[in-house]
C-alpha cells in the first residue's frame, strides 16, 4: 500500500523517511484484520498459472510476491509503486525471497500498460489518499482485459471506533483522522466508482482493523502534537480515561477496511 498521486512529501524524501515509512506499512501488514482481508481477497481474486498479475500500490511488495507464486514462470507479476525507496525495499525483498516479482514506477491515474492488457490487478489503501478516485477507477478498467479481475481494497474512516472518551472529544477526534485523507469515505463508494467505470462487482469483504492497547500511548502522541484540536482539560480527560483503560483491558479502537471483487464484462 502506498499513494499514488504526485506529490507527497514522503515520496522524495530522506532514507530515514522510506525507513519508517516500511517500518509502518510492515507494522500494517502483521494486523490479524489486514492479514485476513489479504487472504480473502488472494481467494477471490485467483490469479492463475501464466496470467500477467499487477499490484497497484505495491508498497513493500508483500502481495505482488503473492501473485508472482499465484501466476508461476510462465506469467508475470508486477508492482506499480511510485516511492523510488519502496521500489528498492520491494525489489531486494522479491531478490532476497527467490521471487520473479517485479516493480515499476507509475501512478494510480495512469498505469504503465496498454489497454486490456491485464489479468488480475489489486490496489489496497489507494484511493483514500487520491483527490480524483474516480479516475484511477478508469485506468484499472482500461488497462484489465475484458472477462479480466480487480481487488480493491480500502478504508471508510468514518467507521472509526474510539472507547473510552467523552462524546465530544471522541467525535474532535474522528473530524480530526477524517481530515487527514482526501478520500476518507472511500471504503464506502468503492461500488460506486467500479461500477460507473464498467467494472462489474461480483463480491465484497470487510475487515474491522482493530489495535491493540498499544494504540492508546500511539494516538496519545500524535493527538499531543495537534495544536487546539482539544481544550487542555478535555486532552487531560481523555489521556486519563485511554491510559486507565489500556491498563483495565478495556481500550478499543478501530476501522473498517472494505474489499470489492470486480470484473471487466467481456469475453475472456
Amino acid at each position: 500500500m502506498a499513494e499514488l498521486d504526485r506529490p507527497v512529501s514522503f515520496r522524495a524524501g530522506t532514507g530515514e523517511s522510506v525507513a519508517a515509512l516500511v517500518d509502518v506499512l510492515d507494522v500494517q501488514a502483521a494486523w490479524p484484520g489486514v492479514r485476513r482481508l489479504r487472504a480473502w481477497g488472494r481467494e477471490v481474486l485467483g490469479p492463475g498459472p501464466g496470467e500477467r498479475a499487477v499490484d497497484v500500490g505495491a508498497g513493500t511488495g508483500e502481495e505482488t510476491q503473492a501473485m508472482a507464486a499465484a501466476v508461476g514462470p510462465s506469467g508475470t507479476a508486477i508492482g506499480v509503486e511510485p516511492n523510488p525507496g519502496l521500489r528498492e525495499v520491494a525489489a531486494g525483498r522479491a531478490a532476497a525471497a527467490g521471487s520473479a516479482a517485479r516493480f515499476v514506477d507509475g501512478l494510480a491515474y495512469a498505469l504503465p500498460f496498454d489497454d486490456a492488457s491485464v489479468d488480475v490487478l489489486r490496489c489496497e489503501r489507494v484511493f483514500q489518499h487520491l483527490d480524483e478516485p474516480d479516475r484511477a477507477a478508469a485506468e484499472i478498467a482500461r488497462v484489465l482485459r475484458p472477462g479480466g479481475r480487480a481487488l480493491v481494497a480500502d478504508t471508510d474512516w468514518a467507521t472509526m471506533i474510539i472507547h473510552p472518551g467523552a462524546p465530544d472529544t471522541v467525535e474532535t477526534i474522528r473530524r480530526f483522522w477524517l481530515g487527514r485523507f482526501p478520500n476518507p469515505l472511500s471504503g464506502r463508494r468503492l461500488g460506486g466508482q467500479l461500477t460507473a467505470a464498467g467494472l462489474a462487482v461480483a463480491d465484497a469483504g470487510s475487515q474491522a482493523i482493530i489495535q491493540d492497547a498499544t494504540a492508546a500511548e500511539d494516538m496519545l502522541t500524535l493527538l499531543g502534537t495537534v495544536d487546539g484540536l482539544l481544550t487542555a482539560e478535555a486532552r487531560e480527560d481523555l489521556f486519563a480515561d485511554l491510559r486507565a483503560a489500556a491498563r483495565r483491558g478495556d481500550f478499543h479502537f478501530s476501522v473498517t477496511m472494505f474489499a470489492l471483487l470486480a470484473h471487466k464484462p467481456g469475453e475472456t
